[in-house]
């Protein structure tokens, strides 16, 4: 009866409500509590849950009833990489492959453990393994992709890349038009699109101007709730018109994400940077409303004294890789005891909490309520961010969107970060106004905060 009681716990949990799949499992284990499959159903719950102390316990338990489960110590191995022990988290792993050399899951495990901590030769060795067992692992193949973007080698990053649209989530707008493999794009309609999150069509809606620049007319097809934002690109990148990703999108004669569009155009213009017509001028490439930003650099103004920084330091947690992008609020607080600097919050929802129990926050200044409200959504938030002296973010779509819009902007990097900010580098050419701050120890923040405290103690 526990196997079946296990069994519709599971597809309560795929079907996205955890919590009511971890009280089942809980139970089971009630009931009987030597189920070392239910230990394990309760560790990925927990896990699913961000809970990851809790969910090496449970594997743990489940491995002391059944020594021999690779699919635990898999996860266990998982859950301790997201913990930070990375040696025991290898460990495990090997036990898992010792019990079973072919497991795909262990390997890809594997390879993300060492590629996180930023052994990236290791991990690729790994993800090499798995494709052995698994040659045609779009996940994979995206992974490779990701670590050879990342590393500067496109003509093996870009193709490995592609296998992403293989993977689950992923999808194109209803269009049967073919997707743009290179074409001319003289007298041609694109539909052009997003495809991951709002970093990422912040980004990359700049290949606009190129497709444009190239003959085509480039219908933009986003969330609506991206329209005020996005409406600036009729006259700033060309762009014909907007529309939803709700509505039916009209006959064109191609279509294309915005990320493929840059690899189709690395490919067509002979293998040399293809960012070099991609770069976004000093002045940004998103317009921003001059009555906004005036009645922000009043606000500013009336609530501050010196110069006003911005802060941001938390993305999206249920991104994979949140924990090593993500900074707690509380190692800022050296930059609020600089004199003639106050800080500015621009954390909206996730991480906003922390201002309330960290020991600096009432030496931040809060933003009122009303922003992005009338104008619509980031409308205000792009006005602030050009009118703020500095903006200091992790690696969100705030740092994005300070960028896009031409701001002075400084982006804190984890050990190892998106591909698109390579491995090397203090600035970047995606956004010339932008500079970058790289952490040299996974898990120690200290060389970012001392170079953050140093550049603003220098003016």
């Amino acid at each position: 009866m526990s196997s079946q009681s296990l069994q519709q716990a599971w597809q309560i949990h795929q079907s996205g409500d955890v919590a009511r799949a971890e009280a089942i499992y809980r139970r089971v284990i009630d009931q009987t509590p030597k189920n070392a499959d239910a230990w394990v159903y309760l560790g990925i719950a927990l896990f699913d849950q961000r809970q990851f102390t809790e969910s090496v316990d449970a594997y743990r338990r489940a491995i002391k009833i059944k020594r021999v489960y690779p699919i635990a110590w898999n996860n266990l191995g998982n859950s301790l990489r997201m913990a930070g022990d990375i040696d025991e988290a290898d460990r495990c792993l090997q036990t898992s492959l010792d019990q079973d050399p072919n497991y795909l899951s262990a390997l890809k495990n594997r390879g993300t453990l060492w590629i996180w901590t930023g052994d990236i030769e290791r991990g690729l060795l790994w993800y090499q393994r798995g494709l052995e067992v698994d040659p045609d692992n779009a996940e994979l193949h995206r992974n490779l992709g990701v670590i050879e973007l990342l590393r500067g080698n496109y003509d093996a990053g870009w193709p490995h890349y592609r296998w992403r649209w293989r993977m689950p989530g992923l999808a194109r707008p209803q269009s049967l038009a073919p997707v743009w493999g290179g074409q001319s794009l003289a007298g041609r309609t694109v539909l052009l699109y997003p495809e991951q999150g709002l970093g990422d069509a912040i980004h990359f809606v700049r290949v606009a101007r190129t497709m444009v620049d190239r003959g085509a007319t480039v219908i933009l097809q986003c969330a609506a709730k991206l329209f005020p934002l996005f409406s600036s690109t009729v006259n700033t990148l060309g762009v014909s018109r907007l529309i939803a990703d709700t509505d039916v999108a009209p006959p064109v004669d191609y279509q294309v994400s915005m990320i493929e569009a840059v690899d189709v155009l690395y490919q067509i213009d002979g293998r040399v940077d293809y960012r070099s017509d991609l770069v976004a001028p000093n002045s940004g490439y998103l317009g921003v409303s001059n009555e906004l930003v005036q009645y922000w650099k009043k606000w500013l103004a009336a609530n501050t004294t010196g110069r006003c920084i911005g802060i941001n330091w938390q993305g999206n947690p249920q991104h994979h890789a949140d924990v090593y992008r993500s900074v707690p609020l509380s190692i800022l607080e050296p930059l609020s005891k600089i004199e003639g600097v106050t800080l500015v919050n621009l954390q909206f929802g996730f991480g906003a909490e922390q201002l309330d129990t960290c020991s600096f926050g009432d030496r931040i200044v809060r933003l009122p309520d009303h922003v992005d409200v009338t104008e619509g959504a980031f409308t205000d938030t792009a006005a602030i961010l050009a009118s703020l002296d500095r903006v200091i973010t992790s690696d969100t779509a705030i740092a994005h969107l300070a960028g896009a819009v031409g701001a002075d902007v400084t982006t804190i990097l984890g050990r190892v970060p998106d591909w698109r900010w390579l491995q090397t580098g203090v600035t970047t050419p995606w956004y010339p106004t932008m500079k970058l701050v790289r952490q040299q120890q996974l898990g120690s923040w200290d060389n970012v905060v001392a170079e953050l405290h140093d550049s603003l103690a220098l003016g």
